[in-house]
């Protein structure tokens, strides 16, 4: 291993919003543990940490592949950092607990919703190796946020139709008075 910290340097790339297909399917697992992966894994951190998110998926750079970077606080307050590669999502309590949710990719709009209370994600890092988060809280929604735009899914597929309706047509109004941001969408 090297001192690789995805975390500092990449350059941010422009977030996708609603609406684009490549948010709208499956995204296909890594293969291949190159340079590039870290490259990629880099940028999704510098988009983050500039669009002020708590995670990323690569779908949300327009890359449909199975990753996520993440930096969210979990229910005690200790922030959950890392990425992961081909994550397989787990949850570990039926408890659920209700929360208000955003998306950079739906941006401005938030929801309600229940999401379990603890989770677990498994899967590799930028190298092919092992690597598990289990959080609590915020950062346990994280992680099934993450985890669901990879298989094509938004917070607003798991709201009602009324309120999903709702959500949309804010989404829409601002898209239609704010100026662009400069990493896509309506600020």
């Amino acid at each position: 291993m090297s001192d690789f910290d995805p975390r500092h340097g990449g350059a941010a790339q422009p977030i996708t919003t609603y609406g684009a297909d490549v948010l709208a399917r499956p995204c296909r697992e890594v293969t291949s543990f190159t340079k590039q992966l870290q490259a990629l894994v880099t940028n999704m951190f510098a988009t983050m940490y500039a669009s002020q998110g708590v995670g990323v998926a690569a779908n949300q750079v327009g890359v449909g592949r199975r990753i996520f970077v993440i930096d969210c606080p979990d229910s005690e307050g200790e922030r959950v950092i890392g990425h992961v590669v081909n994550p397989v999502y787990r949850a570990l309590d039926e408890t659920l607990v209700e929360g208000s949710e955003g998306c950079l990719s739906v941006p401005g709009p938030r929801a309600t919703f229940s999401r379990p209370a603890v989770a677990e994600v498994t899967g590799f890092d930028v190298y092919g190796d092992p690597v598990r988060f289990e959080a609590t809280g915020y950062a346990a929604r994280c992680l099934q946020h993450e985890t669901d735009h990879l298989d094509g899914t938004l917070y607003i597929d798991r709201i009602s139709e009324v309120e999903r309706a709702r959500v949309l047509a804010e989404l829409e109004g601002m898209r239609v008075e704010a100026p662009a941001s400069p990493f896509g969408g309506a600020r």
